[in-house]
């Protein structure tokens, strides 16, 4: 089975992420900081991160920074996942490692269209 981490600082996105994640047949998990996330990926690296863009205690571009320099850090597809539609912040996102960029609020359609797009089918 595929598996997902859902890093937010909301506790209400994270459940409906993970719910439209195991969904799509994903085993899903959750973490609430970068710095959680980066412990569970060193215990078992995800197939995929839905990646907020506000971290509590560690930014994204940090987060993916040392996720990609993690053995097998290069596996996980990630979708850095934001409010505003930031160019400059997408791209940030997008230059320090994520694979694809998802606006909120989304819904099951758009994640599994941006999971297509990085290449894990759903």
């Amino acid at each position: 089975m595929r598996t997902c981490l859902v890093v937010d600082h909301s506790n209400v996105v994270r459940k409906v992420a993970r719910h439209i994640f195991e969904a799509m047949q994903f085993e899903a998990d959750e973490a609430e900081s970068g710095q959680e996330a980066l412990d569970k990926c060193k215990a078992a690296m995800p197939d995929a991160i839905l990646l907020d863009a506000n971290l509590p205690s560690m930014g994204n571009v940090e987060f993916l920074s040392s996720l990609r320099t993690l053995p097998n850090g290069s596996k996980p597809l990630v979708i850095y996942c934001t409010i505003e539609n930031d160019p400059t912040e997408i791209t940030r996102a997008l230059t320090a490692g994520a694979d694809e960029y998802l606006l909120k609020p989304f819904d099951r359609d758009s994640v599994a269209a941006k999971l297509t797009a990085v290449g894990l089918k759903t």
